[in-house]
């Protein structure tokens, strides 16, 4: 990408860091799954429609997949700062106020997250003793989604406290 002149080195536009790029790729990987989703659901309807009974399992497909879709999109929206806030109070403060703040609430969306993770190691291995009934599907893969979504949320808020911080005690 060409830089106008009137603009220095330290304006130009890096690179995309590779954690954009795999946050990115969530998101497709995301739109993958609400395609596969969608089909699924389609078939649901144009069978029943048809009277016919359906293949066994296809309704489960969409439910499960939507765990890992909603884990995937919500760490992809994390990385791109698009969640939902509630920020009329927070911006009545000041700099510090709002630094404070964000450092305050990424620091105990990382507790969440890792509290979540913790009891995943619980979860995880005993959701691996029961199968769904359609697909027969053990049910491991589909409660895999909390931990792994989880750590890909932790990632985002560490960056955010890092560059809140940085911000700070940078020189204006």
């Amino acid at each position: 990408m060409a830089v106008p002149d009137e603009q220095g080195p330290e304006d130009a536009q890096s690179a995309p860091s590779t954690g954009a790029r795999l946050y990115e790729g969530l998101a497709y990987v995301g739109g993958a799954i609400l395609a596969v989703m969608t089909l699924a659901v389609f078939a649901q309807v144009v069978l029943r429609y048809l009277g016919l009974t359906g293949i066994d399992g296809l309704e489960e497909i969409p439910r499960y997949l939507f765990v890992w879709l909603i884990m995937f999109g919500a760490a992809a929206a994390m990385w791109r700062h698009e969640h939902t806030a509630l920020d009329y109070f927070v911006k009545l403060t000041g700099l510090r106020g709002r630094a404070a703040i964000s450092i305050l609430t990424n620091g105990l969306g990382i507790v969440l997250f890792g509290y979540l993770i913790w009891l995943s190691f619980t979860l995880v291995p005993n959701a691996g003793f029961q199968t769904s009934a359609g697909l027969g599907l053990t049910l491991d893969y589909v409660f895999a989604a909390v931990p792994v979504g989880s750590a890909l949320m932790i990632v985002p808020m560490l960056r955010n406290i890092y560059l809140t911080a940085r911000g700070l005690w940078r020189k204006p």
